[in-house]
C-alpha cells in the first residue's frame, strides 16, 4: 500500500485507553445533572510530545468518526484513518513538528464510554439509561485526557462539522488551554432544519421494531440504515451528485416499473447505509445528534453571539465551503463576525468547491495550505 510508506505515513498505530471517575470525586459531572464514573476514553497519538509540550494539536471528530485519524491498525487493513491524507510527516498536521491526539468522544461506540458500555451501578448495558449528553460533556471528558498527557496547553484545537463544535466549545470552556482553534465546516449552532434532519434520523432508529426501546442485542439495521442515507445526502451537493450519478440506471437500460434500486444514487445510499450498520451503534446515533441539537455558543452570551466570545483568547481558523447546504457560508460568516467584534486574531476563507459538507475531507489540497500556513505561524509564536 503506497499510504504504508513511512515517508507519508504514520504507519502502524496503537489505540490507547484512559480511564478516570471510579470514584465519585473524580466522576465526570455532566450538564443534564447526572455524573458518569469508570470513564473510559479511546485515544490515538502521532507525533513526540516536545519537552515543554508546546506542540500539542487535538483533532476533534464528527459525528460517525473515531479515534483513528491516521495511520493503520496492522499491515493487512486496507483503509487507514479517517484524515490520513491530513496527518503525517510532511502533512498539513506535520508529525515531524506536532504531536497530534484524536480521542473517541463520549456517548460514542469505537471504544470510550458509551450508552452500549455497562452501567457500573447495575452491571448492565446502559443502553437508553445513558444520561444525555453536551457538546460541552464531551470537551469536559477531553479535558482529564489532557491533563493525563501532561499537556498544559494545546497548540490548536482542530476540526471539521461536530469536530468544529467540539473546538469552538474548547475555547468557551477552557480559555486559557489552548492557542488557537480551526474551525471548519461547522457552525455556532444548527439550523432548525438540521435539527430536523437529526430528528427524522433519530425517528427512523426508534421507529424500527429491532430498536426495542434501546434494549436489542443485534442493531435496528433498517432504521440505523435510513438514518444514515438521510444524513448522508446532507453531506453531498446537487452538483456532486449531477457530477456523480446524475440520472444514470443502476442495472438496466429501462425502468423496472417496480420500486426496486433502479437509479445508481439509489444503490449508492443503500451501499452506505448497510456499511454504516456494520460499524455504528444506534443508541450512540440518537445521544450524540441530540447532543449536536443542544449546541449554541450564544447561550454562554444570554443569546448574544459576540458576548459569548467575550472570554476567548485563541486565535481563530474558520474554513467554509461554497457547496456546504448543511452548515452554509453565513454560519461561519456569523461566527467569524462575532469572533473580530472581540478582536480576535481571526483569518477565514470560503473555499470554493462542489463537494458540499464532505469537502473538508476531500479538498486536502486548498485545506490543507490553509492550515499548514496558520499551524506554522502558531508554532512559530510559540518556539520563539
Amino acid at each position: 500500500m503506497e499510504d504504508m510508506n513511512p515517508i507519508n505515513s504514520v504507519g502502524i498505530v496503537t489505540p490507547q485507553d484512559f480511564l478516570f471517575g471510579a470514584t465519585g470525586e473524580d466522576a465526570l459531572r455532566l450538564d443534564c445533572g447526572k455524573t458518569l464514573r469508570n470513564v473510559t476514553i479511546r485515544y490515538e497519538t502521532y507525533g513526540i510530545l516536545s519537552e515543554k509540550a508546546d506542540n500539542a494539536i487535538l483533532v476533534e471528530h464528527a459525528l460517525t468518526g473515531d479515534a483513528h485519524l491516521a495511520g493503520y491498525h496492522s499491515e493487512t487493513d486496507k483503509k487507514p484513518g479517517w484524515w490520513d491524507s491530513m496527518v503525517g510527516p510532511g502533512k498539513p498536521f506535520d508529525t515531524n513538528k506536532y504531536f497530534i491526539v484524536c480521542s473517541n468522544i463520549i456517548g460514542g461506540c469505537s471504544g470510550s464510554t458509551g450508552p452500549r458500555s455497562i452501567d457500573p451501578e447495575t452491571g448492565r448495558r446502559y443502553n437508553m439509561n445513558f444520561p444525555v449528553l453536551t457538546i460541552a460533556d464531551m470537551v469536559r471528558a477531553q479535558k482529564h485526557l489532557m491533563d493525563h498527557l501532561g499537556i498544559r496547553k494545546w497548540l490548536a484545537v482542530a476540526g471539521g462539522s461536530m469536530g468544529g463544535m467540539l473546538a469552538i466549545q474548547w475555547a468557551i470552556s477552557y480559555p486559557d488551554s489552548l492557542r488557537s482553534v480551526i474551525a471548519i465546516a461547522t457552525t455556532s449552532r444548527i439550523s432548525p432544519q438540521s435539527i430536523a434532519f437529526n430528528w427524522v434520523g433519530r425517528e427512523a432508529i426508534m421507529g424500527d421494531p429491532g430498536w426495542n426501546g434501546g434494549e436489542y442485542e443485534e442493531q435496528p439495521q433498517r432504521g440505523l440504515a435510513i438514518a444514515r442515507m438521510l444524513a448522508h445526502i446532507t453531506y453531498l451537493s446537487d452538483e456532486s451528485m449531477r457530477k456523480k450519478f446524475g440520472r444514470n440506471l443502476q442495472d438496466s437500460k429501462d425502468y423496472s416499473f417496480n420500486f426496486h434500486k433502479d437509479f445508481e444514487i439509489e444503490s449508492y445510499l443503500d451501499h452506505q447505509g448497510t456499511r454504516f450498520v456494520e460499524r455504528f451503534d444506534a443508541n450512540s446515533y440518537l445521544f450524540i445528534t441530540r447532543a449536536i441539537d443542544y449546541f449554541d455558543i450564544a447561550d454562554y452570551g444570554d443569546g448574544d453571539l459576540t458576548k459569548a466570545f467575550s472570554r476567548i483568547k485563541a486565535a481563530f481558523l474558520v474554513v467554509s465551503f461554497s457547496s456546504d447546504w448543511l452548515f452554509p457560508a453565513y454560519q461561519s460568516r456569523e461566527l467569524v463576525k462575532a469572533l473580530l467584534d472581540n478582536g480576535l486574531d481571526t483569518t477565514y476563507c470560503n473555499i470554493e468547491s462542489s463537494y458540499g459538507h464532505d469537502a473538508f475531507l476531500l479538498e486536502t489540497k486548498s485545506l490543507g495550505t490553509l492550515v499548514s500556513g496558520f499551524l506554522t505561524a502558531r508554532h512559530l509564536e510559540v518556539v520563539s
